[in-house]
């Protein structure tokens, strides 16, 4: 039986990957799952993450979906490896669990032309190394510089980001990042939040930097993984659906994940516990 394609996030920043991959595939059915009670994720540990995320995997799977991708930058980094190595066997075998990390890490390196790039990110995506050792691959001749910025999440969702208060934040490690790589000609928002905060970062940059989000990029890849995968392809539901449930108060979630999503948002509770 036809089920949606599951996209997780710790919160609501995965709702600017969703919005992306409802405008470039608008036909297939979506369920949304944010685990907002337990909420960031990019301070915790590993273990806490793998754990947290893995609970969201088996609930969406449980949902039948044949696909999920984890819209969260610290869950891709922190749990996907061991998800798909170690749990997706046994939970669901014919399922799929992709990330965002590895999509971006593929094409970023073709953004820039002096070869120097910036990550800007949670304090859990940049301490796991990930996107380093993920564009190593790729492109070992770039030059990549990491910057945790662990306030931009909190003012996003408190509705701060847009307020003069938040400039200070965003000039600061802006700053940093260019003092310490003065070439870096491409900066990527490695965290599904930071979009909101777009114009306040291009504003602090030189106009010849780049500023790349991650939710056209990863729906480009989904669109490729789909084409060459037609056995997942075919088990999704195309009733052009989309769901959304919150392990918080919906009520809540449905008032910010509008400002991520672009449009009304009415979503359902899920206790995972």
């Amino acid at each position: 039986m036809p089920a949606p394609i599951g996209v997780f996030d710790s919160g609501y920043g995965g709702l600017t990957v969703l919005r992306s991959l409802v405008d470039r595939l608008p036909g297939y059915d979506y369920l949304y799952l944010g685990d907002n009670a337990r909420a960031p994720y990019g301070t915790r540990s590993f273990d806490t993450v793998y754990r947290y995320t893995l609970q969201c995997v088996k609930w969406l799977l449980a949902q039948g979906c044949p696909l999920i991708i984890l819209a969260c930058n610290t869950a891709s980094a922190k749990a996907l490896r061991t998800i798909q190595q170690n749990d997706l066997a046994a939970l669901s075998p014919t399922a799929r669990v992709l990330g965002v990390i590895r999509p971006t890490s593929e094409v970023i390196g073709t953004h820039s032309t002096s070869n120097s790039i910036a990550i800007l990110a949670t304090n859990g995506t940049v301490q796991s190394g990930s996107y380093v050792i993920e564009i190593e691959k790729f492109f070992p001749h770039l030059r990549v510089v990491q910057e945790a910025c662990p306030m931009w999440v909190p003012l996003i969702e408190n509705g701060e980001h847009q307020k003069e208060g938040a400039d200070f934040f965003v000039r600061q490690h802006v700053n940093n990042v260019l003092k310490a790589e003065p070439t870096v000609d491409t900066l990527l928002l490695a965290c599904t939040h930071y979009p909101l905060l777009r114009d306040k970062i291009e504003a602090c940059l030189p106009p010849h930097v780049k500023v790349i989000a991650q939710g056209d990029i990863v729906a480009d890849s989904l669109e490729d993984y789909l084409q060459r995968h037609p056995e997942i392809e075919a088990r999704i539901g195309r009733n052009g659906l989309r769901t959304f449930h919150t392990t918080d108060a919906p009520s809540d979630f449905d008032t910010k994940a509008t400002m991520f999503f672009g449009e009304a948002v009415s979503s359902k509770h899920v206790d995972l516990q």
